[in-house]
């Protein structure tokens, strides 16, 4: 009898196949990479710049899954990066400059530069905030469709970036916004945070557990619970020990990793984020269980032009200037990390890590072949038939559900 319990146990275990299928892909790709470039690209060395290449389209990957999932599209969102990065340059480098030591003289040149960054990471938020919400608004209430309006905002949002560049690169930036885009936590600091994080997943997961008991929802055994919980834990510590062997954890990566687990548990523990699926899987079912469409795809337009603003902030200070070629084509590769990592373009479907895993993926795939030094069109070949190939799955794979 305990034995029939126990095989009973194993079977109710679901399996996200294709979460894990894109992380033994991602290893695969990884190992591949290591032999071809005789172990370089396995360094912790170039690690870290991955992870630090693919921070800036993780944004907006971050913020276009749920934007995908509700059944629309975001093109704008390369446009947008670029022209909030001008803006944080013009700021940091023309605008405020002119007026805040006459408004604060008796702040040193150093606290000064610190002010100008916190004045600026306001504004560039608000303003892709705003871009966003006035994008939603068009779609939710106008009836305009999302690849119209996003196309259009596209065109708008690179002339404006051309428009306050004037054809130049803006030049410099404060250091405490470089600071953020290519700064390192120490090697005890970067510790700390990754055992607060492994206590936190524990936690959580036994709370989740809690909570399903409470509401009779079926939980998956114990042991399953804490050996998932377990192995994230192994990989975070051992994320951190790589990164300390080189020069620690860098700041933008613990950014991006903070904002994807907000946004996740926005998705998977909120009204809002049952909605989000909802509208993607059933636009008109949504409507007649009284569900405010139009409300939803407006907060989730809003979400990523949120992120945007982010995106800008992260890639002024990386470049370390504003410069006229600033998000070009940021939106197809987020996009891509998304369809790569699950999210279908039909609607419905999606998750922030699948988006996550999806852009490391496409990162590593760059990555490997620029250690390789290989020709940039290849590149680019190579990336359209991985992105090409994720589509086709996800269509087969929705044919064959149907059927």
């Amino acid at each position: 009898m305990k034995q029939l319990n126990f095989i009973d146990k194993i079977k109710n275990i679901k399996i996200d196949i294709r979460a894990y299928t894109l992380i033994f892909a991602l290893i695969a790709i990884w190992l591949l990479f290591g032999s071809l470039t005789g172990g370089v690209f396995l360094s912790s060395r170039n690690f870290s710049n991955l992870l630090r290449q693919m921070t800036i389209i993780s944004f907006l990957a971050i913020g276009m899954t749920p934007v995908i999932i509700t059944g629309n599209i975001d093109l704008s969102v390369g446009s947008m990066t670029g022209f909030i990065s001008v803006i944080a340059a013009y700021l940091q480098a023309i605008l405020l400059p002119t007026f805040l030591p006459g408004l604060f003289p008796a702040l040193s040149v150093e606290l000064l530069g610190i002010l100008s960054t916190i004045i600026t990471i306001i504004i560039c938020l608000l303003l892709g905030l705003l871009i966003g919400m006035g994008q939603g608004y068009i779609i939710a209430y106008g009836g305009v469709p999302a690849f119209i309006v996003t196309l259009g905002g596209m065109l708008v949002l690179r002339g404006g970036l051309l428009a306050v560049a004037q054809g130049k690169t803006i030049v410099p930036i404060e250091d405490s916004l470089r600071l953020m885009a290519q700064g390192y936590l120490t090697k005890y600091p970067g510790i700390i945070i990754a055992v607060i994080a492994i206590i936190i997943l524990f936690l959580v997961t036994l709370q989740s557990r809690t909570k399903k008991k409470q509401y009779g929802l079926k939980i998956k055994p114990l042991s399953y619970d804490l050996v998932v919980a377990s192995v994230y834990s192994a990989l975070v510590l051992g994320f951190v020990l790589i990164m300390n062997s080189y020069r620690g954890v860098q700041i933008p990566v613990l950014i991006m990793v903070i904002i994807a687990v907000m946004v996740t548990y926005l998705t998977n523990n909120t009204r809002f984020g049952r909605y989000i699926y909802a509208v993607g899987g059933n636009k008109e079912a949504a409507k007649l269980s009284g569900i405010n469409v139009q409300s939803v795809v407006l907060k989730t337009f809003a979400l990523i032009g949120l992120l945007c603003g982010v995106s800008g902030i992260i890639l002024t200070g990386y470049v370390a200037a504003g410069t006229t070629s600033g998000g070009m084509n940021y939106e197809l590769s987020a996009i891509a990390g998304c369809v790569m990592g699950g999210t279908s373009l039909m609607g419905g479907i999606g998750t922030v890590f699948g988006a996550l895993m999806g852009t490391l993926l496409m990162t590593s795939i760059e990555n490997g072949m620029s250690v390789m030094n290989m020709s940039v069109f290849w590149q680019y070949i190579v990336k359209g038939l991985v992105l090409i190939l994720a589509v086709y799955a996800d269509v087969t794979s929705r044919k064959n559900k149907s059927l």
